[in-house]
């Protein structure tokens, strides 16, 4: 018997993103998903598995509905809501072709109450933040979580009509402090027998550990009949809310594909649905070459010339789109609308026509501003610092008194470069023990790093900044007796500048220097294909410099190397596939030894933001993970030496950029 073709909410929310979607996704053997596919990793840094075990212990009684086939888990929900009163975990609903797990249902007589959990924060004590000040149409942060909530609103009061049926998100709560100690620790993850990740919940856990509840639930029933009505947004669908799902619905059901109002889209570039050229070659499929051939009549050779999804940040890829214009060679000066600004170096929209002129004309020749590099590089002081932090933001706090979704600062990196040349792994900081707020005891070590001189330090985009200010704040308000608090305090001023909402504003006499802006500002080179992430820059500068080839290629640690490291030995950075230097990131070991290569690139794709996806994984693997301590060790290892790349990678750009000063050759 063939399997139901059930729209779950999933489903639901991939086609709301694009319906074509809808035929492309469950089918890996013929059209690839560049998603990560383990669900519970994907998941794990946040904490969205432990929020959901939490927010059950705040239901208690209820009945977890574990089996997995469709017709067993609505069988058993049923009959527990043919009783008077029912707390239903993972309750499965059916209406039609729909069909729902809930996180938590809740009967009392002829009311039911909807339950979706999410690992996202939310602070009571502060207006509402699910609509926009300007139309008070749906915010966009907000507007997947409040459709998964609405789809389920409408299944089950459509499967249950005579019930009245309220809506809930539940999140968790900043403005409550954590009651106790260790809370995190409660809720480990495992495997079962057959390899599948759960979360095992404590039998430690007490009403003390729950007496203050730090997930908040928050009705939105208004929001759904908004979303109902179709006043949610600018362009509600013409069919409205019900038969825009019965659309999605039936042509899942058959099997067809359901082609979006607009055929091509800016929301095209996000498509997870590509093939690589292995997996072309292997014959199979990319949805994304497929939407666009039959939209636009392309050839495969179209695809290998730049187009308009590909311009850097970018905001009016749809205009171009609507004029059809979808190749880099089509778009003339005004397309883009270079507007300088005051600052030194090149304004974000005059970067953006020169990634559109090298590419247009197939210039792959790197372009620098010499003078206002240089201009940059005479205000600088050795020794030069390159620092960079890991950190992660959890749901469930570590310590009593600390709040959902507060800083935490768990590794850091620094590497010196001295006025000779010689460079230096510094020092490094890792914290990986369990249930420990290390924010203080990272901070006092990267103090001791950097206060032995005064020489510039450098960063990598606002992450190293905006997470002293977190820092600082911290503090500031935190009522226990810190004896160097002051020092600290007076620490993080000295290299930082004030962000919106400190409590005070300075700008530090050793404020730390961005290279990110840098580039933005200074430096383009067309490998990067317009992207400012450290993780393109570096395999370009590294495929660019002669210097750091040679410098890089062989026998650089140790006393005869001349570099100083902390956790790598005879190693080279430099190897080449295929006559192109390989990315050094690709030369790590892997950080977890089960996941999948797919997953793990994924996760260790940075942007500007420094998110550090790999390396947050990675700790809340330590932190609420049942693994060996030689797994712990071998990811411990990892870490330190991931970290120590980011600023090693710091290093290799500044070392570039010299040689480049250097060089008699104009590339600008």
């Amino acid at each position: 018997m063939a399997k139901p073709r059930y729209l779950t909410k999933s489903r639901f929310q991939l086609a709301t993103e694009c319906p074509a979607k809808l035929y492309y996704t469950g089918k890996p053997d013929i059209y690839p998903d560049q998603k990560m596919q383990d669900s519970f990793l994907a998941a794990l840094a946040e904490g969205g598995y432990q929020v959901g075990e939490l927010a059950k212990r705040y239901f208690p009684g209820g009945t977890d509905i574990k089996a997995l086939d469709y017709e067993a888990a609505l069988a058993q929900t049923n009959a527990l809501l043919a009783q008077r009163d029912a707390v239903i975990y993972e309750a499965a609903v059916r209406h039609g072709n729909l069909f729902i797990r809930v996180d938590v249902l809740v009967k009392h007589e002829q009311q039911l109450q909807l339950i979706e959990v999410k690992a996202k924060s939310f602070d009571p004590t502060e207006p509402p933040p699910f609509l926009n000040k300007r139309d008070r149409k749906l915010a966009a942060g907000w507007k997947s979580y409040l459709y998964d909530v609405a789809f389920q609103k409408f299944v089950v009061q459509s499967a249950f009509p005579s019930m009245d049926v309220n809506a809930y998100l539940m999140l968790a709560d900043k403005s409550v402090a954590c009651p106790v100690d260790g809370l995190n620790q409660m809720f480990r993850t495992t495997k079962d027998a057959a390899g599948r990740r759960q979360v095992v919940v404590s039998p430690a856990l007490d009403d003390l550990d729950l007496g203050q509840p730090i997930l908040h639930r928050v009705k939105v029933d208004d929001l759904c009949e908004m979303i109902f009505k179709g006043e949610d947004s600018k362009t509600p669908p013409v069919l409205g809310f019900e038969g825009l799902v019965q659309q999605f619905s039936d042509h899942y059901a058959r099997d067809e594909k359901l082609l979006p109002a607009r055929r091509v889209a800016a929301v095209c570039a996000r498509c997870e649905f590509r093939a690589t050229a292995d997996e072309e070659a292997a014959g199979k499929r990319s949805g994304f070459k497929e939407c666009w051939r039959d939209a636009l009549g392309w050839q495969d050779k179209d695809f290998d010339d730049p187009n308009v999804l590909e311009i850097w940040n970018f905001k009016k890829k749809d205009d171009l789109l609507e004029q059809r214009k979808f190749k880099l060679d089509a778009l003339e000066q005004d397309d883009i609308g270079p507007k300088p600004d005051d600052k030194p170096g090149i304004s974000a929209s005059e970067r953006q026509w020169l990634q559109v002129q090298k590419a247009a004309t197939g210039d792959c020749s790197t372009w620098i501003d010499k003078e206002g590099l240089r201009n940059e590089m005479a205000q600088w002081r050795f020794p030069l610092h390159f620092i960079d932090f890991e950190t992660t933001m959890v749901a469930l706090p570590f310590n009593q008194g600390r709040r959902p979704y507060e800083a935490i600062a768990f590794q850091f990196s620094h590497h010196v470069v001295h006025a000779d040349g010689r460079v230096e792994h510094k020092g490094d900081y890792l914290n990986t023990e369990r249930g420990v707020f290390p924010n203080y005891e990272f901070l006092r070590a990267l103090r001791a790093e950097l206060s032995e001189d005064g020489g510039t330090v450098f960063r990598y985009a606002a992450h190293e900044n905006t997470f002293l200010n977190h820092i600082y704040r911290q503090l500031l308000d935190d009522p226990a007796d810190i004896p160097d608090r002051q020092v600290l305090v007076d620490f993080i001023r000295s290299i930082t500048h004030a962000t919106k909402g400190s409590p005070d504003e300075w700008v530090g006499d050793r404020d730390m220097v961005d290279l990110c802006q840098l580039v933005k500002r200074y430096y383009y080179d067309p490998l990067t294909k317009g992207s400012n992430s450290i993780k393109r820059v570096l395999p370009a500068v590294l495929e660019r410099s002669s210097y750091l080839q040679q410098k890089y290629g062989a026998g650089i640690y140790g006393a005869d190397g001349g570099i100083r490291s902390r956790n790598f030995a005879d190693w080279a950075w430099i190897r080449k596939e295929k006559g192109a230097v390989v990315d050094p990131y690709k030369l790590l070991p892997k950080l977890f030894a089960d996941a999948s290569e797919h997953d793990l690139e994924l996760l260790t794709e940075d942007d500007e933001i420094r998110e550090g996806g790999a390396a947050m994984t990675a700790y809340a693997r330590l932190q609420f993970e049942e693994i060996s301590e030689y797994e712990r060790d071998e990811i411990r290892r990892a870490l330190l030496q991931y970290c120590e790349l980011d600023t090693l990678a710091m290093v290799m750009i500044y070392e570039a950029w010299r040689e480049m000063l250097k060089d008699a050759l104009s590339y600008g």
